[in-house]
């Protein structure tokens, strides 16, 4: 069963993380940690007029699982309306915690993560990519709001 948790598709998902580091100047940003295993996701990100995300970038520390759902993140996220980011992170914590469907659409790779449905320590670092990506989505939308507001 390890074998299934690890597979060589999600390590080499772990081994291979797209926008790894920080933005400049992000529209929002996020951290999220794990308090059972300590893993630790920060994203930024930059939210575009059409209310697509312009520009991500991610600095993670986590374990291969939330490596791997961070690398699927990193390289779909550019493009996506922060509702798609939400319905992603909806569906793989239905995914993990009540035998719902794997992701669809862009997001659909989280579906290599499915085995970890049996793992529920794992769950926690596995969901922090998809949740810091939500609330710095979150943060973009009300600054940009705010500034709109202001002008």
């Amino acid at each position: 069963m390890i074998d299934d948790l690890y597979s060589a598709k999600i390590l080499k998902a772990a081994a291979n993380m797209p926008r790894a580091g920080r933005l400049a100047k992000p529209g929002g940003s996020a951290e999220k940690i794990s308090k059972l295993c300590g893993s630790r996701i920060v994203v930024d990100v930059v939210i575009g007029k059409d209310g697509r995300v312009a520009d991500f970038a991610q600095e993670v520390k986590a374990c291969a699982l939330g490596q791997a759902a961070a690398a699927v993140l990193g390289e779909h996220v550019v493009g996506a309306r922060p509702v798609e980011i939400e319905m992603a992170r909806d569906a793989l914590r239905a995914m993990l915690k009540s035998g719902g469907a794997p992701p669809e659409g862009r997001f659909s790779d989280l579906a290599m993560l499915e085995p970890v449905k049996d793992y529920p320590p794992r769950h926690a670092s596995t969901l922090l990519a998809f949740e810091a990506a939500v609330d710095a989505c979150r943060m973009a939308q009300t600054e940009r709001t705010r500034r709109a507001g202001a002008a």
